[in-house]
């Protein structure tokens, strides 16, 4: 079951770490992003479609506002179809949190590109790509990392369970889809703060979401994150298939070391045997590796 908030604070998991000592801050992170160790990793061939392979379609909605989880909150939503999809017959999900990032067009990830590409050859199901961005209380266009914080950090399942409540019945309402309830064909992905999630979303809803991509996971202290191997080690192993993504050059600071942590995480989860993919690169802390991947890990996960 999901944790409870009042049981996770018990618990200590929300204590927070300063965000200076020992001369060492935030700074310290931001190195790690656009790292020379990315110069390798450039978006998968499959994000290049042939002329033949015809373009799925993507929809959006604006500043779509939640009314029961986080009330008062504004979100990008874009939802990809496959080309020529049959709307009646139950479709894969891959739900992508930071939504934005991944479906930018000239970006590193070219996820709907992708998808495309694999949709045409055959290689995998009639897959929705579902593009969450993380809400915002204000009324501009700018990131709200706070509220980003509090809705991919915790460990509780609350995000999950917002997916699951709010999310899901309005893409099945608004654009009359198919999606299918076996969790083999449903997975989720994101990166940092995002990657961690993906994983905490399919842990707390196991019975949902049975496939996690996570890219540069931010499995440490920012809000428990770092509890995460030892209860993987410590509980029943779950029906949960995971690729881990990484790289050397990830960031550290006060709250953790990402390379380290995503190592720690990996044995973690080969120790409680699950079915587990570990890609430790040279790169920092942004999606070029993921995205080289990108195509691949799909295949991975659904095959």
């Amino acid at each position: 079951m999901p944790m409870d908030i009042e049981t996770y604070r018990s618990l200590g998991l929300d204590r927070q770490p300063p965000l200076e000592m020992n001369g060492r801050g935030s700074a310290d992170f931001r190195l790690s992003l656009n790292h020379p160790g990315d110069a390798p990793y450039h978006p998968c061939p499959e994000a290049f479609p042939a002329d033949d392979v015809p373009e799925g379609l993507t929809l959006g909605h604006r500043r779509w506002e939640s009314e029961r989880r986080y009330p008062g909150t504004r979100r990008d939503i874009h939802i990809h179809l496959p080309a020529g999809f049959d709307r009646t017959v139950p479709a894969n999900l891959i739900v992508f949190n930071d939504g934005a990032g991944y479906l930018w067009a000239k970006g590193p990830v070219r996820a709907a590109r992708v998808l495309d590409t694999l949709h045409a050859r055959g290689e995998i199901r009639p897959t929705i790509g579902l593009f969450v961005n993380p809400g915002s209380l204000r009324d501009d266009k700018e990131p709200d990392w706070d509220q980003r914080r509090r809705e991919y950090d915790p460990l509780t399942g609350a995000f999950g369970r917002f997916l699951i409540d709010e999310i899901l019945p309005f893409v099945v309402a608004e654009h009359g889809v198919t999606l299918t309830e076996d969790p083999v064909g449903r997975a989720i992905a994101g990166i940092s703060s995002g990657g961690i999630c993906a994983f905490t979303v399919a842990w707390n809803n196991p019975d949902v979401f049975g496939r996690v991509l996570s890219h540069c996971g931010s499995f440490v202290n920012i809000d428990g994150g770092h509890n995460y191997p030892f209860l993987v080690r410590s509980t029943p192993r779950k029906p949960i298939r995971v690729l881990l993504q990484d790289g050397v050059n990830d960031g550290r600071n006060v709250y953790g070391d990402w390379p380290l942590a995503n190592q720690t995480m990996a044995n973690a989860l080969d120790f409680a045997g699950y079915d587990l993919r570990f890609e430790f690169g040279t790169g920092g802390h942004t999606l070029r590796h993921g995205g080289a991947i990108f195509a691949e890990s799909v295949r991975w996960l659904f095959r």
